[in-house]
Formats: C-alpha cells, structure tokens, sequence
C-alpha cells in the first residue's frame, strides 16, 4: 500500500468545561471521521480549552497520531475572560500545529457567543474541524512523498 493511501489517524482533544456542548461535539466529530474513513486513535479530555495545548502536544509527538482535532466551547460571561481563553488558546495550538508539522484543527466554538449560540453551531464546528484535520493531513502526505522535475508543476488538492 502506498504511503498517501493509508488512511489518516486522528486525535481528539476535547474539553470537559461546557461538556453539555461538547460531548455533542464529540460525538460529531467521531462520526464524522468515520463516515470519512479516517481512524479515531486517541480521545484525550481535559478540563477546559485553555488546557487544550499540552495534550495537544503529546499527542503530535506520537508516530501514530497525523492530524489533531480540537473540540471546545468559549461561552461568554460578564467579563473578558473568554476572549483571553479562546484567542490564547488558538494560538498556542497553531505555534505547536507549525512546530510539529501537523494539523491542528480549531474546532472551539468561541469567544464572544453565547449558550444559545454555541448549541447552533455544535454540527458546524466540529464536521469542519475534523474534515480540515483529514484534508491538510493528506495533503501534507502527498507534499512530503512528492518527486517533481524541474519542468513540472503541481498542485496538491
């Protein structure tokens, strides 16, 4: 079997905080790998999405892990906090998706929405984070076994 055949092995991190949304995101997502034939390796919880990034970053360590998904829900509250959350949180785990040369996909409904808000968009963010994690991760496959001439053009789709 070819390397780019092989089908995508996946890690999810979710986080537990507003879990009554993001265990629908999970299961969303779980689904959704499946019915596009990637593997579900690894579903790591943690407490809340600002503790996304070290799980994340085992999870990029391992052989056995291509792409890594994120499922979490930053509900706004009275003050700003979840705006430091989301945004810090986002970049952290773009900073470790470059260093590992993996996808990290952003599947964090958030900041700045409310309960109501999230619940609309469980279906969305999480069908979407799991199809950029399967997406990128092939085509970074076909990037990394490509052969091209010096005459030659490729676009990798």
């Amino acid at each position: 079997m070819k390397m780019q055949d092989q089908s995508i092995n996946l890690g999810i991190v979710v986080a537990e905080f507003n879990y009554d949304i993001t265990y629908l995101m999970l299961q969303r997502a779980i689904s959704h790998a499946k019915f596009l034939g990637a593997n579900i390796r690894i579903v790591f919880k943690v407490p809340g999405s600002y503790d996304m990034a070290i799980a994340v970053k085992e999870l990029l360590k391992r052989d056995d892990i291509d792409a890594v998904v994120t499922l979490g829900a930053v509900i706004k509250g009275e003050t700003k906090h979840d705006e430091i959350v989301a945004t810090q949180a986002a970049r952290k785990l773009l900073d470790l998706s470059v260093e590992f040369g993996k996808p990290v996909t952003l599947g964090i409904i958030g900041h700045g929405v409310t309960h109501e808000q999230a619940v609309e968009r469980i279906e969305e963010y999480s069908t979407r984070a799991v199809e950029s994690a399967i997406k990128l991760a092939k085509r970074l496959r076909m990037l990394h076994n490509l052969q091209i001439s010096r005459e030659e053009m490729v676009i990798i789709e």
